[in-house]
């Protein structure tokens, strides 16, 4: 595969990025602040990423956004190649979490008839949802094949692959819920995925979406090392309060609005396993230029060592200690919200 990754990046990373910005993508404003400078810490491709901050709406952002070319080079192998079998376990091993995201709307709606998936990957929620609604259809759409992969892997009743936006006139006032789970901030134009799903909810039904939260004080206590940062993948941050006018703009009344449930307890873990890796990465990939060497190896697994005693307090930090005050102390890495779709439109 280097082969492929040169011929890439021999020609220059420009072409990866859209022009900049100058105005606030949310609200149209000019006034703007860098709020944070960061490389890919995850796969460590080429390439250096700024978020910007409106300082009229709070709204962060990636400036320069990635081009087309940009979300193919950087997306692949990520979710797909030679990152599938890793986070496709990752996925599915957290089936407690996703019934906890459907338990999230039984106070709402009990019996859905139908329910799609918009960013579903390989299927795994609707797959594990089942345990709350066992009568309810799931479908899924995600703009990769793991949507189809999910149709026959029996985990979806239908896969769509594409943009949602451009499928949902095709699924017009099909369904009774529409959820995104972190799928939001992937999107090129937020906006657009919520009057998509506007139109394909019923009047009545439910959206429910879950983010991660710019707000928490974590994303400004680990700065880069902030897991859901996940430059250059997610483009778009969107305050709680901002997401909550639009939706209400839309036609949308939200009905709940959750913090604690949503909190993933990994935020110490990951930033000490994000700075190890920085410090000591992997060079056997692709998209770099040479193979590793056995000093660089060598050299990897002593760095990795040495950091076990910090992985372990980080991990213990995580879960027994912020998890249970997450919400009181503002550490939330994500928030949940429920909103119903009434029956007159306003957009």
């Amino acid at each position: 595969m280097r082969p492929g990754y040169a011929a890439d990046l021999a020609e220059g990373l420009d072409r990866f990025f859209e022009p900049r910005r100058t105005t606030c993508p949310w609200c149209g404003s000019a006034r703007m602040e860098t709020r944070l400078r960061t490389t890919d810490l995850i796969q460590h491709k080429p390439g250096r990423f700024v978020l910007d901050r409106c300082q009229d709406c709070e709204h962060i952002f990636q400036n320069p956004r990635l081009s087309a070319a940009g979300l193919e080079f950087y997306y692949r192998d990520f979710y797909d190649g030679l990152g599938e079998k890793q986070l496709g376990s990752t996925f599915s091993g957290r089936t407690r979490m996703y019934e906890e995201r459907a338990e999230s709307l039984l106070p709402f709606a009990q019996a859905p008839k139908n329910w799609l998936d918009v960013g579903t990957g390989h299927g795994h929620f609707c797959e594990a949802a089942r345990a709350v609604y066992a009568d309810t259809t799931f479908d899924g759409l995600d703009f990769t094949d793991g949507a189809e992969l999910a149709e026959r892997a029996g985990r979806v009743e239908r896969g769509y692959r594409g943009s949602f936006p451009e499928l949902a006139p095709d699924l017009s006032g099909h369904y009774d819920v529409v959820s995104m789970f972190h799928y939001l901030e992937h999107s090129t134009r937020p906006d657009l995925e919520l009057r998509a799903a506007h139109r394909a909810i019923r009047p009545g039904g439910h959206l429910l979406i879950e983010v991660p939260d710019p707000d928490s004080r974590y994303s400004r206590l680990l700065g880069r090392w902030w897991l859901p940062w996940l430059q250059p993948q997610h483009l778009h941050f969107v305050p709680v309060q901002n997401l909550r006018a639009r939706l209400t703009d839309l036609g949308f009344t939200v009905v709940a609005e959750q913090h604690a449930e949503p909190h993933d307890p990994v935020d110490l873990l990951a930033a000490v396993w994000l700075a190890l890796d920085t410090a000591a990465p992997r060079d056997d990939l692709p998209w770099l230029a040479t193979p590793p060497t056995t000093v660089r190896r060598i050299l990897r697994a002593a760095v990795l060592i040495a950091g076990i005693p910090v992985f372990l307090l980080g991990t213990a930090l995580d879960r027994l200690v912020v998890k249970r005050l997450s919400h009181r102390l503002g550490l939330s890495n994500a928030y949940r919200l429920v909103a119903r779709r009434e029956s007159t439109a306003r957009d």
